[in-house]
């Protein structure tokens, strides 16, 4: 199976587009300004979004990506899997009439277009590709990352996180781990920044890393827009033992 990173940046500018990546032909992870690359007959493909949580550059394509793919989705009900917290914000916020229509119900005449698929933190969602399971992760709004396993190997998302034991011990408890994409969205002169906004700092996702048993190739994302290189450099420096890569629009990986 093959995962094409759509949009991986903290930010916008350039070529620059928010999270979200293809699983295969049919699945997102996250719907951030990447998904608006995507040509229509692309987007009429998708059938499952995996959201790690409702900030804006991790959900601002959904609605824009429904509108366009409506009529295939009322033959085919686009999944959106996510936490109850989740799902609740979306409704309350997103898909309320005011921001947007709520495709979730657009009438007792109208079919549905949308549907919410809950889960909780371990549990393990089988698709014909890969299955993916819910990991742990600390924000400032409700949170989970997600591991993708395939017949090929394994891939770590942390989605937007801090500091926090609880990923790192489910990350240990894998047989392996072939990849490891975690977000680090400040160097440490915004130390005190990175804290407030619950993200990692090139010192705090360090001091993590340290936690972990496995030895994959680690891509950091979400890096603030301008600050790549530094940041990059700073983690790298701290944990010298492990080779260090930003991540980019159009990596793909095997899995």
């Amino acid at each position: 199976m093959q995962i094409k990173i759509l949009g991986c940046s903290g930010g916008i500018g350039g070529s620059r587009r928010t999270t979200s990546m293809l699983l295969g032909d049919d699945i997102l992870i996250d719907c951030g300004t990447g998904v608006l690359d995507l040509e229509i007959q692309e987007l009429a493909k998708i059938r499952h979004v995996f959201l790690t949580h409702t900030h804006l550059d991790h959900i601002l394509s959904l609605p824009l990506m429904l509108d366009t793919v409506q009529e295939e989705a009322e033959l085919h009900p686009l999944q959106l899997h996510l936490t109850q917290e989740s799902d609740q914000i979306v409704r309350e916020h997103l898909f309320n009439w005011k921001l947007w229509p709520d495709f979730f119900n657009l009438g007792d005449a109208e079919p549905v277009v949308l549907e919410s698929n809950l889960h909780a933190v371990g549990d393990a969602i089988k698709t014909v590709q890969c299955e993916l399971q819910m990991l742990p992760a600390q924000h400032s709004v409700p949170a989970v990352g997600y591991l993708v396993r395939s017949t090929g190997g394994s891939l770590a998302f942390s989605g937007d996180c801090c500091t926090n034991d609880s990923l790192w011990e489910v990350l240990n408890q894998q047989p392996s781990l072939d990849h490891l994409i975690v977000e680090c969205s400040y160097t440490d002169a915004e130390q005190e920044l990175s804290v407030k906004a619950k993200h990692y700092c090139s010192s705090s996702l360090a001091e993590d890393l340290k936690k972990l048993d496995h030895e994959p190739n680690i891509y950091l994302t979400h890096l603030k827009p301008g600050a790549e290189d530094e940041i990059v450099a700073e983690v790298q420096k701290l944990v010298p033992g492990r080779s260090i890569k930003a991540l980019h629009n159009g990596q793909q990986f095997e899995l």
